[in-house]
């Protein structure tokens, strides 16, 4: 074995190790650094209490989409008697939301008794007649929608008083605390790297290690000389911005931003599984390409993630099967934001160049101004590659220049091999229109109109949204689905670059540290937050959370010091 294969083989080991200890395979905790671990201490109140006119305090902020938030706010109101069946409604909706199909007309049924009917104990009067009324008549049926008005009766209860009152406890001190240490600086020191997973415009993917928690991640380094050569500022922070802006099970999500000395590093989530585009050509190299139940799976996964950012005005621009990848579970998110750009409120279309050949829509080529659909054209051409195993403007391998492959997407109808059943043909079909009024894509804000077409008759999308639909593939948890670290390719050293006083306000700027919904999931998952989140005997306020206890002298030890 020569040194590079050697060198793939123990890095290979060393991330197969990490990977499975925070898999489950072993004890998580056992792989945390102990000194970053208590790093994380939940600061004195003394500390923090300011941020409570600093902070958006708004309900559905704290309450609904931040992990921790929602954690206190629903601890506080089962210490209320009067707002615990809320509290119980509110989590048995999302079960319900999430549970099996054989499983919901059981749940569905256990709601009624439990909070809809006027004698039990734990009855919701605050929710209107019509709506048990209507929950009532159609619980067999167990549709999607069918507590759609009971969650939003039973938010509107909780935002009214209960959320009034909880922002005087001690729970929403305990919030404070998880803020100012949220937004403690965080650096390369907190990161353990392991094996390079591939590399990008700007510089190398590695997997790396949170050292404080033991979780994996994706790190995306961009080098800072790099990025000034190639004037990629402007560039780097849309994409820094958008990975803050959203978050969808289906797209990666930014957890940290730091700079090193020579490097701007994006903290994503990993995905163990490799890209499309290796399971297209390199797992099995004498059967290239998908089933067509497979490409069905990750293309309808594709649609929520694209949906989500449409919905957010974001065009994504760079879809190809290089850019979507694989969990540990076989999902599919987005990935590469680079080339996003956002649409202002008063912007309906764009113009600009940007994609990769024998991707980009017709209509883009042409230089004039475009819409979300150029991203359902990507799709479209995604999904060919999918099942044919070849682009449908040009096949693997084939020398021909940018010119010639855009005077084919302008001009050149799309050939079908037998691979394609009838459903997959005029779903492409629809996808690849070359005129944008023709083609399939966002209609309404929303993606129904693809939902529908006979393509997914074999997508639960319910499920699928849900995250509980099982993937049709799903990887070896010892493999390591990414080139050999010597194929990666190194890239060569940037001269001539010199960095300056204002390069150096855009990288701190950049460097924002954690971010927030990602960072309070990841101290939930790993446990963290269980362990520091610690009240006082019989739910007492702990000495963390009273303002009085910094001046009162540490307890006794017991222990007699002889001189």
């Amino acid at each position: 074995m020569d040194i590079g294969g050697l060198e793939t083989v123990v890095a290979n080991s060393a991330y197969i190790s990490a990977r499975a200890s925070f898999d489950g395979s072993s004890n998580a905790a056992a792989n945390r650094d102990k000194k970053y671990r208590a790093k994380l201490k939940l600061p004195h109140i003394t500390q923090c209490e300011d941020l409570k006119d600093q902070l958006d305090l708004e309900f559905d902020s704290i309450c609904c989409q931040q992990p921790i938030g929602k954690r206190l706010f629903q601890e506080y109101l089962e210490t209320v008697p009067q707002y615990k069946p809320a509290s119980k409604l509110w989590k048995d909706i999302e079960e319900y939301d999430t549970a099996e199909d054989k499983d919901r007309v059981q749940k569905a049924s256990k709601i009624i008794s439990r909070y809809m009917e006027s004698d039990a104990k734990q009855f919701c009067s605050f929710l209107q007649g019509s709506t048990i009324s209507k929950v009532k008549e159609e619980h067999q049926m167990a549709k999607d929608d069918l507590f759609v008005e009971s969650l939003e009766g039973t938010l509107a209860f909780l935002r009214d008083l209960p959320f009034t009152n909880y922002l005087e406890t001690m729970y929403l001190k305990r919030f404070l605390q998880w803020k100012w240490l949220e937004a403690q600086p965080i650096g390369e020191d907190w990161f353990l790297d392991f094996r390079i997973l591939g590399k990008g415009g700007f510089g190398e993917v590695s997997a790396t290690q949170m050292r404080a928690t033991g979780k994996l991640y994706a790190c995306k380094k961009l080098s800072k000389k790099r990025l000034k050569k190639r004037k990629g500022y402007e560039g780097a922070m849309v994409e820094k911005r958008i990975l803050a802006r959203v978050h969808s099970r289906f797209i990666v999500s930014l957890a940290y931003a730091f700079q090193t000395k020579t490097d701007l590093c994006l903290v994503m989530t990993i995905m163990n599984g490799g890209d499309l585009r290796y399971h297209i050509y390199n797992v099995d190299e004498n059967n290239p390409g998908f089933e067509e139940l497979r490409a069905c799976f990750y293309t309808a996964q594709i649609i929520c993630g694209m949906e989500h950012l449409h919905q957010k005005r974001i065009i994504y621009r760079d879809l190809k099967p290089e850019n979507v990848l694989l969990d540990n579970d076989g999902n599919v998110r987005i990935s590469d934001l680079g080339l996003a750009v956002e649409l202002k409120d008063d912007q309906t279309k764009i113009k600009g160049y940007a994609g990769t050949p024998g991707f980009m829509a017709p209509e883009l080529l042409k230089g004039e101004e475009y819409d979300y659909s150029v991203d359902y054209f990507t799709l479209g051409v995604t999904l060919y590659e999918m099942v044919a195993a070849k682009g449908p403007f040009r096949t693997r391998g084939e020398k021909v220049e940018n010119k010639e492959v855009k005077k084919r997407i302008l001009n050149d109808p799309v050939v079908y091999t037998e691979k394609f059943s009838e459903e997959a043909k005029a779903f492409c079909e629809g996808l690849l229109a070359k005129e944008v009024e023709n083609r399939l894509g966002l209609k309404n804000g929303n993606c129904d109109e693809l939902r529908a077409h006979p393509f997914f008759n074999s997508i639960n999308w319910r499920k699928l949204e849900a995250g509980i639909l099982p993937p049709p593939f799903v990887p070896d948890s010892k493999t390591v689905y990414a080139k050999d670290i010597q194929d990666v390719g190194a890239f060569s050293t940037v001269k001539g670059v010199t960095l300056e006083d204002n390069d150096k306000e855009f990288f701190d700027e950049f460097a924002s540290g954690n971010i927030s919904i990602p960072w309070q999931e990841e101290m939930i998952e790993t446990g963290v937050f269980g362990e520091l989140n610690v009240w006082g005997e019989g739910g007492k306020l702990p000495n963390d959370l009273r303002r009085e206890s910094i001046l009162e002298p540490p307890p006794k030890s017991g222990v007699c010091a002889v001189s």
